[in-house]
């Protein structure tokens, strides 16, 4: 079984898929036939802001949580977050009857905290910035003993969130490409263990804003790269890549490309208004690769990752 210790192969991850499947969603990849033509090529948008807690993170915290042993989750589980994952360990720790803490940054969209409160879980507030997240993580382990469910850089989140792609080849094998915003890495690292090793052709690659490009330096560096408040509308995306998620992503991926501020407001506003689906900024950056030309779409068949729906009403990123 895939734990911190062991790197998920693609049998961990169908293993995972089974163990999540009476909590989360299998998602429906949609097309525009508009965007189809804008971009010349063929687009599959799968639709993880319609997962249980609106976000792909569903899968990853289940399946962390679902292979704890009662006497772990006796003892409570926590993880830090800017929203997504928090809502997500707290659903899964609730269907265990799990006590669930949450540090969050002060600066979090109300709406996500609002969802990992509606789950029933601890919320404890932080000051902005990734080390500010891991030292109020480690003061509610030192005090209270609970078991760390972390947000990207724990190979059971990594096994969850590669039931992703696991389902889109299930539902459109014949892709050329698959395009997947980048944050901490969990997605695309998972992603990659399942298209690599299933259709090898499939290029893969990830996006992310140019705000927070830690995983482009990182390849270019050939080392992790730590940006500890980057300053982004995807709040989603502020997370750098861990220590798991770095040498999968430095193997497999064949790009990490990044976008403009601009760019991920345009391609979140064409979004809602030609295909109608409320997606958050983070789930947006592969479009925006696309408007501004950072991908080549032209005759080819790609699927895009939409990772979630979360987002402030009252704070658009128009407005």
């Amino acid at each position: 079984m895939p734990d911190k210790g062991t790197r998920p192969d693609l049998a961990a991850i169908r293993q995972a898929a089974e163990r999540i499947s009476g909590l989360v969603h299998r998602t429906p990849l949609l097309r525009s036939r508009s965007l189809d033509r804008m971009f010349d090529g063929e687009l599959h948008f799968k639709c993880e802001h319609l997962q249980r807690v609106g976000a792909f993170k569903a899968r990853g915290a289940a399946n962390a949580v679902f292979l704890l042993s009662d006497k772990e989750l006796g003892r409570g589980v926590a993880t830090h977050s800017s929203g997504n994952h928090g809502a997500a360990v707290a659903l899964a720790a609730s269907t265990k009857n799990a006590q669930a803490w949450v540090v969050m940054p002060e600066d979090t969209p109300a709406v996500k905290k609002r969802a990992v409160e509606s789950y029933g879980a601890n919320i404890v507030s932080c000051k902005p910035g990734l080390g500010n997240r891991e030292a109020a993580l480690q003061k509610l382990v030192d005090e209270k003993g609970v078991h760390v469910i972390h947000p990207y850089n724990d190979y059971r989140v990594i096994a969850g969130q590669g039931t992703v792609a696991l389902e889109i080849m299930e539902q459109q094998e014949d892709i050329d490409l698959l395009m997947v915003p980048v944050g901490g890495g969990g997605l695309l690292s998972g992603s990659l263990l399942v298209i690599k090793e299933l259709r090898p052709q499939v290029q893969v690659i990830g996006i992310q804003p140019a705000r927070a490009d830690d995983a482009r330096q990182a390849l270019d560096r050939g080392e992790r790269v730590i940006i500890d408040c980057p300053d982004t509308i995807a709040d989603g995306l502020r997370a750098s890549l861990g220590d798991k998620t770095f040498p999968i992503i430095a193997e497999l991926a064949d790009d990490i490309v990044t976008v403009s501020e601009d760019a991920i407001v345009e391609a979140t506003r064409l979004i809602w208004e030609r295909m109608k689906q409320l997606i958050e900024p983070s789930a947006a950056v592969p479009v925006a690769a696309l408007l501004e030309g950072r991908i080549e779409l032209k005759g080819r068949r790609a699927a895009v990752v939409f990772t979630g729906g979360n987002l402030d009403l009252d704070r658009l990123p128009w407005q």
